[in-house]
Parts: C-alpha cells; sequence; structure tokens
C-alpha cells in the first residue's frame, strides 16, 4: 500500500482536504480524508506544503496520431481521400512511442482524448487513453467513447481543392445527413433480419458505428468553431436523435443562453496561440465563464499539437483570470472532461475506487511558477522531478 499523506488535496468531489491523506492499493484509490491511519508497512509519500489534484484529464488531443516533429510520416489522423470514413479508429494510429506523451506526464496530464483529425465530415471514432505505458492496447480506458465530425472551414477547404464535395458548409451538412439515413436503413435491415436471417445486409464497417450513434451507445463530437456551424451540428444531432457535444466552441459565447439550453457540453480551446483561420477570430479567453454562467458543462482542451497537451494548466490559469471561478477552472480540466468523455467513474476526482491517477504540484496549479513534483498513474510513480 502506498499513501499521500500532508498535502493540501483538492478531491474534486467535494471540499478541498488541507493536510489531506490519500490511500492506493492496487492501483485504486482506498480512502481520501484527513488524519486517516495507516497500515503497518505503507510506502510515504510526503506532501507537505504541495498540492495534490486528480491528474489532469484533456478531453481533445491528436497526440500520438499526429506525431511530435515528425512531418508526414507521423501524420496519421486525417484520410483525406473520402469525406466519410466512420470506420477509422484513431487507435490503430497511435504511436505510444511519440515523445510528447513524456511531456504529457510530466506536465500531470495523465488521461486524455486522441482523435481523428478535422479533415473529413465523418472523421472515425476517438478513444480515451492513459498517456503511460508502451502498448496503446494497455492503455486504453475506453474505446470509442465517440464519432468525430467536422464543420466549417476544414472539410471545405481539403475537398474543395481536390474539386470534389464537400465545398460548401451545405455539402457538409448533406453528407452527414447522407449517412446517417443509410444508418438508419441498415439498422432497420439488421432488425427485420432476428426474425429472417436471410434478410440480413452484407456487413458494413461504416453504417455499423453510426448505427451506435443513433442507439446513443456513442455521441457525435463535433468540431465546430463558427456560431452557425455549431448551431448545424445541434440541428442535425435533433433530427437524428442521437447525442453530441462541441469540440472548440469558439464562438460559443455568441449563443451561450441557446447552448445552455440545449444542455450540449463544449470541450473549448486552444484559446493560447494565433488565429490562423477566419473562423477563429472571435476566440477568446472569456467564452469558458461566459458558457458555464448559461449552464453549459465546459471542458478545456489543448488540441495538441496544435498546442503543447503539457501547457493546458496555462491555459487553464488565463481562462480562470478571464472570468471562470477557480473551482470551475480545476473541473474544467479534470472532473468536467472525464464525464464527457464517460470516464468519471475510473478519473476526473479523487475518489475511493477510482484510478489512482494523481500529481504532486509545487505550487498552485494556476500558477505559472508551479511544477509537477510527482505523477502517478494507476497508483504507480511514472514522472517525478
Amino acid at each position: 500500500m502506498r499513501a499521500i499523506i500532508n498535502g493540501k488535496v483538492y478531491t474534486m468531489a467535494g471540499k478541498v482536504i488541507e493536510g489531506g491523506t490519500i490511500l492506493i492499493e492496487a492501483g485504486k484509490i482506498k480512502a481520501v480524508g484527513a488524519n486517516l491511519p495507516l497500515p503497518h508497512g505503507t510506502e510515504i509519500i510526503d506532501a507537505n506544503h504541495k498540492h495534490v489534484m486528480p491528474g489532469i484529464v484533456d478531453a481533445h488531443t491528436h497526440i500520438g496520431i499526429f506525431e511530435q516533429g515528425i512531418g508526414f510520416e507521423g501524420a496519421d489522423g486525417n484520410e483525406m481521400t473520402n469525406p466519410a470514413t466512420p470506420h477509422l479508429r484513431a487507435l490503430d494510429g497511435i504511436n505510444p512511442m511519440d515523445p510528447a506523451f513524456k511531456g504529457a506526464v510530466a506536465g500531470g496530464i495523465t488521461c486524455l482524448t486522441v482523435a481523428p483529425g478535422s479533415a473529413n465530415v465523418i472523421g472515425g471514432t476517438a478513444v480515451a487513453i492513459k498517456t503511460w505505458g508502451k502498448l496503446v492496447d494497455d492503455m486504453v480506458v475506453r474505446d470509442p467513447i465517440g464519432l468525430k465530425i467536422a464543420f466549417g472551414e476544414n472539410p471545405k477547404r481539403v475537398y474543395s481543392s481536390q474539386k470534389k464535395t464537400p465545398s460548401t458548409r451545405m455539402a457538409v451538412a448533406s453528407i452527414l445527413r447522407e449517412n446517417l439515413v443509410a444508418a438508419r436503413n441498415y439498422m432497420e435491415k439488421m432488425e427485420r433480419a432476428k426474425e429472417d436471417e436471410e434478410k440480413a445486409p452484407d456487413r458494413d464497417l461504416k453504417l455499423e458505428v453510426l448505427v451506435r450513434v443513433l442507439k446513443k451507445e456513442i455521441p457525435l463530437r463535433a468540431h465546430a468553431h463558427r456560431a452557425d456551424d455549431i448551431t448545424t451540428a445541434i440541428r442535425i444531432a435533433e433530427e437524428f436523435d442521437v447525442d453530441i457535444c462541441i469540440e472548440h466552441c469558439t464562438e460559443g459565447h455568441l449563443i451561450a443562453d441557446f447552448l445552455g439550453e440545449k444542455k450540449v457540453a463544449a470541450m473549448v480551446g486552444p484559446t493560447l496561440g494565433t488565429r490562423p483561420k477566419i473562423e477563429l477570430v472571435n476566440t477568446s479567453f472569456s467564452t469558458p465563464g461566459i458558457l458555464f454562467r448559461a449552464g453549459v458543462k465546459v471542458a478545456l482542451v489543448s488540441d495538441h499539437p496544435v498546442f503543447p497537451v503539457e501547457q493546458l494548466p496555462i491555459q487553464a490559469a488565463l481562462v480562470h483570470k478571464a472570468g471562470l471561478p477557480e473551482e470551475e477552472t480545476l473541473k474544467a480540466i479534470t472532473i468536467n472532461p472525464a464525464e464527457i468523455m464517460g470516464i468519471h467513474h475510473r478519473v476526473g476526482s479523487i475518489e475511493p475506487g477510482k484510478d489512482a491517477d494523481i500529481i504532486i504540484l509545487n505550487g498552485h496549479p494556476f500558477d505559472w511558477r508551479t511544477k509537477v513534483e510527482k505523477t502517478l498513474i494507476d497508483g504507480e510513480i511514472v514522472y517525478e522531478r
């Protein structure tokens, strides 16, 4: 058994515990509280004068699928040959030897989403993984966690340059609708085949994934920056009665009340950096705070390698400075993304029974001078400064 003692513990499941103790056994959190008795032989990690919190969770990255500093040879996130590729799996493109994973654990990021890119209207399925391991299959927390779709400039630019559809926002929407209709027809045929096997259609890997969306087993994860693209994504989701969450949500603050009414989660970011596309012109650190006040569940994301994943706390600090309350900002990089990813039963807070993914910091999480002292994943120390 291992114990972290004497730290200021941000459980993200209740009050902050001053001088808290966390007991860890077999990779799980066994107990958390103040002045807990320690079994004989417990290995002690003294976090006196340190801040202790759940490992940071990033709900939207391309780590390992767009490898750091390599270029074409390591770019495996966009299959730019067909605008509808729901059968692609991010899991099959991840290289766990990408050096960016070392940066992630050093920055306290212990769990994240890896998603296909946004070149295609339907890009493939995203996966939730831990940031430490040699075999990606052993790193998986949940696969799939959603189906990536994309609106706006990216699919337009990719396929108009090939003189193919879609070259307009109308065509982007129509391709998504066409594929969902085909999936609905396929699902109905599969239902009829339960009574008569001869009526079963040939297996279709693309439609199988879309059927999972129609059955609400996984949500659509919609890349959308502009307000009109966000509303189009929600319009189509309502037409087909499927679950959806918005990635980037750059102009979400312009329609915050609408998003609050729809109860659609937003994965906002990255907000640090330049505005290289027209649809990013309204990027603002104030967006998460405005969305929160409208009743939207907000997670902050790095979109690595667009912005380095290990610097997500810096983005969080600036978002807090721009108006998102401290506790909500901490939630936006811990329990909120875990809930959006559907893995909050395992990560995102320090509670008994959850994975012992914990970081120890030498200062407040939002102080730019703060360094990660230790990162634990499944109870094991995977980084130590």
